[in-house]
C-alpha cells in the first residue's frame, strides 16, 4: 500500500506539517506551494491520478511478467545489444531533430579538459585542484565508478566528501532551511582533491585500509566481506580540522536520470513515513536542497543521499567540484579552492575565452550537457519470464525489498520533454532516505539526511554492470564486489529483509540474485 505518513498528508491537503513536527521532517513552503519548479507539467486529474495509484501498486501475481515490465524506462527504454556500450545509448522516443543535442551534450561529457593559458581556448580552465579531467573519466561508459583496486591504483571515479559539525546557531539554522547543506572543512572544503595543475599542490591522497568480515548464512554458505577505513595522507596544505568527517563516494551510473527528475514530488512525498506511523519498520524521509537555478528551496533527488534537486544542478556541481570548470551555477574560475588557498585562488584561469560570458563552460553548453545526462537510457530487462527470475521477484517482495526499492512510477506529463512525458517506469527506489544502520554509516550528516541515512538507490541496469565495466562494485563506496554482498551490508530499517535473506536457502537465494541480474 501507498504509506501517507505526515509528509504526505501535508502535500495532498495542500497545508503546512503539524506544528509539533520535528524541523527535519516539515516540508518546506516553497515545496508546498510549487512542488515541481523545473517540469513545464500538464496537471493531473483525479481521475487520472486514481488510475496511476493502481498501475503503481506493487504486483502480488509473481506466475508471470506484469504488463510493460520489459521497457523499464518506459517508451524511453534501449533495446542495444548488451556490451560495454548499453549505457550509452540515447532515449529510444527521441525526435529526430534532438539527437544532435545529445551528440553534442556527449562530447562535451567526453571531453577532457587542460589547464590555462593553453591556445586551446574552448577546452582550457582544469582545476586548479581537480578530480579527473572529464566527465567520462568518473562515470566510466555512463557507469558506475569503483575504489582503486590495489594501493598503487588512481581514484579517478572515487572521491572523499569532506565536512564539519556545524557548531553555531547561523550554520544550524542554514542548513534547517536548507540553504545550506554542509559546512565546508576551512581549508579542504567539500571535497578531497588529489590532483592539480603544475604549480599547485594536490589537496592529499585518500588511502583505503580494508578489513575482512565472515558472514555465515542460515545454510552454513560463508561470504566474506570488506569493511573499509578511509584517512588522508601527505596533505598539502596544513592539518584538516580535528572534527573533520570523511564520506567517501564512488560515480554513480548515469541512466534514466531525465525520468526520475520528470516523477512529481507529490508521488515521492506521498511514500515518505517519517514517523512510521504504518509500523512496518519502514520510515523513508525525503531530503531538500536550495537550488540556485530556481533561487528557492526543491525536492532532493539525485547524489547518494538525494542532496541535489535536478540534472542541471548535479551537472554544474560536478563540473565545478570534480573538474574545476566555472559555470553558471558556480561562476568562480578557481573551482573548489577555498580563501586558506591563496596560490590556488591565483592561479590562472579559463575564462577570457570569447562569447562564453567568463565561464569555462558556458549556459549553452551546460545545457547540452543536462540534456545529455536526462536522455541516457535504461537498457530493457533481459530473461523477465524465466522461472527462476520470476522467483527471485517474489522473494525480493516477501523481503518487503520493495518498501524501499519501489519498483514503479509514472512521469508527470510534459510540454516540452517528450523522452521523459508519461511515462511508466521502473526503477526500484522510492528515492527517499532510509536509515541503513551502524555497518553503511559515515557519520556526516548532508541537509536532513543523518550521518546513517542514504537515498535508495534505483536499481534499474544493475545487472548489467560489470558489462560495461569490470570490476563490478556495489554500494556507495563501492566495497561490496557482488550483489549478494550488497545485500549484506543492509542494516537499520533493511535489518529485517537481509534476515530474511539469509535466511533463504541456496536455491532461493540464488533466485533473488539472478531476479536482480535481470534488472
Amino acid at each position: 500500500m501507498v504509506r501517507t505518513g505526515l509528509v504526505a498528508l501535508a502535500v495532498l491537503a495542500g497545508v503546512a506539517v503539524a506544528s509539533d513536527a520535528s524541523a527535519g521532517d516539515a516540508i518546506p513552503s516553497d515545496v508546498l506551494e510549487q512542488p515541481d519548479p523545473h517540469l513545464n507539467q500538464v496537471p493531473r486529474t483525479a481521475a487520472e491520478r486514481a488510475r496511476i495509484l493502481k498501475v503503481v501498486e506493487p504486483t502480488r501475481d509473481f506466475t508471470r511478467p506484469e504488463d510493460y515490465e520489459l521497457n523499464m524506462g518506459g517508451a524511453a527504454t534501449t533495446q542495444a545489444a548488451v556490451n560495454r556500450d548499453v549505457f550509452s545509448q540515447f532515449s529510444a522516443n527521441m525526435p529526430f531533430a534532438h539527437e544532435m543535442d545529445f551528440k553534442l551534450g556527449n562530447g562535451l561529457f567526453r571531453k577532457f579538459w587542460v589547464s590555462s593559458p593553453s591556445s586551446t581556448k574552448a577546452s582550457d580552465g582544469l582545476g586548479p585542484l581537480f578530480n579527473a579531467r572529464s566527465c567520462q573519466s568518473c562515470h566510466v561508459k555512463d557507469g558506475r565508478g569503483h575504489p582503486p583496486a590495489n594501493p598503487d591504483d588512481d581514484r579517478i571515479s572515487m572521491f572523499l566528501r569532506l565536512s564539519i559539525p556545524a557548531d553555531t546557531d547561523e550554520l544550524k539554522a542554514a542548513i534547517a532551511s536548507h540553504r545550506l547543506m554542509v559546512v565546508p572543512e576551512p581549508v579542504y572544503g567539500t571535497q578531497l582533491q588529489d590532483m592539480s595543475i603544475q604549480g599547485i599542490p594536490a589537496e592529499g591522497r585518500m588511502e583505503i585500509v580494508y578489513d575482512e568480515i565472515p558472514v555465515e548464512l542460515a545454510d552454513g554458505e560463508v561470504v566474506h566481506l570488506r569493511r573499509p577505513s578511509y584517512s588522508i595522507a601527505d596533505p598539502a596544505y596544513g592539518p584538516l580540522h580535528p572534527d573533520v568527517m570523511l564520506s567517501p563516494r564512488v560515480a554513480p551510473p548515469m541512466i534514466g536520470l531525465g525520468l526520475l527528475e520528470a516523477i512529481p514530488a507529490e508521488d515521492i512525498l506521498a511514500l515518505a513515513d517519517p514517523e512510521d506511523a504504518d509500523g512496518d519498520g519502514i520510515s523513508g524521509r525525503p531530503n531538500f536542497a536550495w537550488s540556485p537555478e530556481y533561487g528557492r528551496v526543491m525536492l532532493g533527488r539525485f547524489g547518494w543521499k538525494a542532496g541535489t534537486p535536478t540534472v542541471h544542478q548535479q551537472s554544474a556541481d560536478a563540473f565545478a567540484g570534480d573538474m574545476g570548470i566555472s559555470n553558471p551555477l558556480h561562476p568562480a574560475g578557481y573551482g573548489e579552492c577555498t580563501p586558506a588557498q591563496t596560490d590556488c585562488r591565483a592561479a590562472p584561469d579559463g575564462g577570457d575565452a570569447p562569447g562564453t560570458d567568463g565561464l569555462e563552460i558556458d549556459a549553452a553548453a551546460m545545457d547540452l550537457v543536462s540534456f545529455y545526462a536526462r536522455n541516457l537510457a535504461v537498457p530493457a530487462r533481459r530473461d523477465l519470464d524465466d522461472p527462476v527470475v520470476l522467483r527471485g521477484k517474489q522473494l525480493f517482495a516477501e523481503a518487503n525489498c520493495i518498501a524501499c526499492h519501489r519498483p514503479k512510477f509514472v512521469t508527470a506529463r510534459l510540454k516540452d520533454r517528450p523522452e521523459q512525458s508519461f511515462q511508466l517506469i521502473w526503477p526500484y527506489s522510492d528515492l527517499l532516505l532510509h536509515d541503513m544502520g551502524p555497518g553503511l554509516a559515515d557519520g556526516r550528516p548532508e541537509g536532513m539526511a543523518d550521518g546513517r541515512e542514504w537515498r535508495t538507490a534505483p536499481l534499474w541496469g544493475i545487472g548489467l554492470t560489470a558489462s560495461v565495466a569490470e570490476p563490478a562494485s556495489y554500494l556507495h563506496d563501492g566495497r561490496a564486489r557482488s550483489l549478494l554482498e550488497a545485500v549484506l551490508w543492509h542494516g537499520g530499517e533493511a535489518e529485517a529483509a537481509k534476515q530474511a535473506v539469509v535466511a533463504l536457502p541456496k536455491s532461493d537465494r540464488d533466485a533473488l540474485i539472478r531476479f536482480l541480474e535481470s534488472l
